[in-house]
């Protein structure tokens, strides 16, 4: 190594020194080369786009192609499109860590390019434990500024599982939040005075919009939108009616891909498909009952889905139209066929990466984004060959 450049890493590393540990030095880590892999439909070169987030688990493209990524224990980062990582941004929300609790899912506003405001979801401590809740700020910079909490989930629970927590904006502009049920408290997730177990609709200041369909009914929270789910972490709005799609976490097998309508129940705790953890037990009264929607697919083994899009670009002609889950247990992709609401075809794809996959974006590009859910998670891009 020359003097010049003994000097130059010396200058680098005492940039960096203060930003160690905590927040770590923005920087691109050296990514591992493209890798070919064989689908049905196409063969995929899956690249490492940036490495070294902490169990990444959500993301968003900004306008200018660079990404938000919110890492679990609390960090939300931009990515450059050279997998620079910047410092951690200023103004994020104190999060409850631990369990699968953490900073959750990232959205931007739609009219993002004038308002600059961006929405997280994350478990938020309480003084008995943590909930579910929504932050809205302004980013300027690296920094978030403005930030209020617009909703919180009611009541609070002591555990640290079943947040939920996907974000997905509407076409009106309102905003769909997933809400767990925090696992203890599964029976809540039929009682209509609680938002354990549901998924919400509400506006961009936190209030519920009058033509929700428990709006005018007494003793019923009106921002719900739908009940009777355990962990929803996938969710998204199908390309061509609108309507939100979403997966969730069943116990023991009984995962979940459901079409969700106003008003509708799906079930959870009464009909389900899974099983008692352990024992095995049947849980509730089986898998289906008048008033209760039938899942589109249920998944048993689980595959523990999380993370989902409708390819929508011009990139993967073979694979448009059609549904990509994450799948956290299979450590894989599932590719959904579809014939209107019905699932004619899966494929999993990718296993044989080994990567635990928890969020599935579509890019602007056209090309597929994915998060990797490690402690040295990635951010993965797949091109066709």
């Amino acid at each position: 190594m020359t003097p010049t450049a003994a000097a130059r890493l010396l200058v680098l590393a005492a940039l960096c020194a203060p930003l160690l540990g905590a927040v770590g030095c923005a920087t691109a880590q050296p990514a591992a080369g493209p890798t070919v892999v064989a689908t049905e439909r196409v063969q995929v070169e899956v690249t490492e786009v940036a490495r070294g987030l902490a169990h990444p688990w959500g993301l968003a493209f900004l306008p200018d192609g660079r990404m938000l990524v919110t890492e679990r224990p609390g960090r939300l980062r931009i990515v450059a499109r050279d997998g620079t990582l910047s410092p951690p941004v200023e103004g994020v929300p104190a999060v409850r860590t631990g369990g699968q609790g953490g900073l959750l899912d990232v959205a931007l506003s739609p009219a993002f390019e004038r308002d600059r405001t961006v929405f997280l979801s994350y478990a938020e401590p309480s003084e008995t434990g943590g909930r579910t809740a929504v932050a809205r700020g302004v980013l300027d910079g690296t920094t978030l500024r403005e930030v209020r909490t617009i909703f919180r989930q009611s009541p609070d629970g002591s555990g640290g599982n079943h947040w939920g927590g996907r974000l997905v904006f509407d076409r009106d502009g309102t905003l769909f939040v997933t809400l767990g049920d925090r696992f203890s408290l599964r029976d809540r997730a039929q009682d209509l005075g609680t938002t354990l177990g549901k998924i919400v609709r509400i506006r961009p200041d936190g209030s519920a919009p009058d033509d929700n369909p428990f709006a005018k009914r007494a003793g019923v929270l009106p921002e719900i939108w739908s009940y009777g789910h355990r962990n929803v972490q996938g969710a998204a709005l199908h390309p061509s009616t609108g309507r939100l799609w979403a997966h969730e976490h069943g116990p023991q097998g009984g995962d979940e891909l459901n079409v969700v309508r106003p008003g509708r129940n799906y079930g959870w705790p009464v009909i389900t498909f899974g099983r008692e953890y352990g024992t095995g037990f049947r849980i509730g009264e089986g898998t289906e009952k008048t008033g209760v929607e039938p899942p589109l697919v249920q998944w048993t083994p689980s595959i523990a889905p999380s993370g989902m899009a409708f390819y929508v670009g011009e990139r993967f002609p073979q694979w448009r139209g059609q549904l990509l889950v994450g799948a956290l247990s299979y450590a894989s992709v599932y590719r959904l066929e579809l014939d209107g609401e019905r699932v004619v075809r899966q494929e999993r794809m990718l296993e044989s990466l080994g990567r635990r996959i928890r969020d599935v974006r579509v890019g602007p590009d056209g090309l597929v984004y994915l998060l990797t859910d490690s402690p040295e998670g990635t951010i993965l891009r797949l091109s066709p060959r």
